[in-house]
């Protein structure tokens, strides 16, 4: 590296080790944001300490003064964060001595910052499962909006994105919020595991001699109890990693439906469109509508799974209990949740902004031959074929019509008949879109009346 380079990236380090030091190992430039689990998890340890005699109520009392005035100063941007006092406990406990005197230094008794770094971080990730579960609702209230709007409104259906069958818009939407409902699951579920253990009290790793009440804690905090074991307590991470993985599933889903905008928007398909207000434009091309929402949120999913990835690969070589690997645990945690959130908030929008094209749908709903199935199943209940040879059948009217380039419904009887002697008139019945998905009506099948009882029983659901 010549020395212009090394004067432009690595200038701040001139020092030499210390600042190099100083700079891997303070995390206040992204722990920070644990601020209020941090004084929460001090109120209550403090409560606590006076409860059981460690230190007197009065130098409880000014604690619970102090910490509540700090909280007031973050909150009004007035705390001067320190690089030097590396994270948001030391800097917090500082503030805290600066205001109140030796009554702060009393705080840190019979804790660590290892039990405290993974109590804030469970009440921080806690509070972070609580907000994106109730947004994966709102998601699902949108998608069960539109579905109950277009429970009639043709659409094809794909496997291998090809033409397969006619379904509904409404159907479709009903896939998505099934995908949602289950990650919601996924994260209140994964919420219950993290909420059964309070690390607080198990210190630096083996717990303490002094006489504290740890349920006393794990209560104050919402927690179901103190956790078991203080090496695991300390040194575990699997409730971020769980959270991480709920997360990655759920942008995975958000970006198949974002996949599926951006076909949708593009001219070619024709679906929907989107307004101005979740579009771009290009800055020489003056036709353009960009679906850029769309494309996002199907970019962080990959932001999302690297999170995952990332801190699995933190913690699969680790000894019990406690390195500074750890301290890495967060940034991947915090990035995902913020990313997620906003994923979440432009699924939603999208979904409630886009205006789907019935017309060029219902076109498509019939194109490649997507009644044939529809044809083969009549074959059998009518005719009395067996499956194969009704799949065989079908198989041959369709090479007919494609030879002639016309659809199925096109066809003549006596060119049905070339095929299969039996055929009768009643087989153009089943030959249209609408008579497919009005034919689907198993549980769970694509049928507007099944649709729309669907949306009734979500939305009941979701009140």
């Amino acid at each position: 590296m010549d020395q212009q380079t090394n004067t432009q990236w690595g200038g701040r380090f001139a020092a030499g080790p210390s600042a190099i030091m100083q700079a891997i190992n303070a995390s206040i430039g992204f722990d920070s944001r644990m601020w209020r689990q941090d004084i929460r998890g001090s109120l209550a340890h403090a409560a606590m300490l006076a409860h059981v005699g460690i230190i007197s109520r009065d130098d409880e009392a000014a604690i619970r003064a102090g910490l509540q005035a700090i909280a007031t100063e973050i909150e009004a941007g007035r705390f001067q964060w320190s690089e030097a006092l590396e994270d948001v406990h030391m800097n917090v406990e500082a503030r805290l001595t600066e205001r109140i005197g030796e009554a702060g230094k009393r705080l840190h008794t019979a804790r660590s910052r290892n039990d405290q770094v993974a109590t804030d971080f469970r009440l921080w990730v806690r509070d972070a499962m609580d907000g994106l579960a109730a947004q994966m609702e709102d998601c699902i209230r949108a998608f069960v909006e539109r579905a109950e709007e277009h429970a009639d409104t043709l659409m094809p259906g794909y496997t291998h994105l090809q033409p397969a069958q006619p379904t509904t818009f409404g159907h479709h939407m009903l896939a998505y919020a099934e995908m949602l409902w289950r990650d919601r699951g996924r994260m209140l579920d994964a919420r219950a595991r993290l909420n059964a253990d309070c690390p607080l009290g198990a210190a630096a790793l083996c717990g303490t001699g002094f006489p504290i009440d740890r349920h006393m804690t794990a209560q104050a905090l919402g927690f179901d109890g103190p956790a078991r074991n203080s090496l695991d307590a300390v040194g575990s991470r699997d409730f971020a990693m769980e959270f991480l993985a709920s997360c990655a599933i759920c942008a995975t889903h958000l970006s198949r439906l974002a996949e599926e905008i951006v076909l949708w928007t593009n001219p070619s398909f024709g679906f929907v469109k989107l307004s101005d207000g979740l579009t771009t434009g290009s800055s020489i091309m003056p036709q353009k509508r960009n679906p850029d929402a769309a494309e996002l949120v199907r970019g962080k999913a990959g932001r999302v799974t690297g999170a995952l990835v990332g801190l699995l690969t933190v913690v699969k070589g680790l000894a019990l209990t406690y390195a500074k690997d750890l301290q890495e645990d967060k940034e991947g945690v915090f990035d995902a949740a913020e990313n997620l959130t906003l994923s979440l908030a432009a699924t939603a929008a999208m979904v409630r902004d886009m205006r789907p094209n019935a017309t060029r749908l219902a076109e498509a709903a019939g194109a490649g031959f997507s009644t044939a199935t529809d044809l083969a199943d009549w074959l059998v209940r009518e005719l009395k074929l067996p499956f194969r040879d009704a799949h065989h059948v079908t198989g041959r009217l369709v090479a007919q019509a494609e030879a002639r380039g016309v659809d199925l419904s096109a066809l003549s009887l006596e060119e049905m008949r070339e095929a299969e002697p039996r055929i009768h008139d009643g087989v153009f019945g089943v030959l249209s879109p609408s008579a497919s998905v009005a034919s689907r009506r198993s549980f769970g099948g694509t049928a507007p009346e099944n649709v729309r009882a669907m949306a009734a029983e979500w939305k009941e659901r979701l009140s």
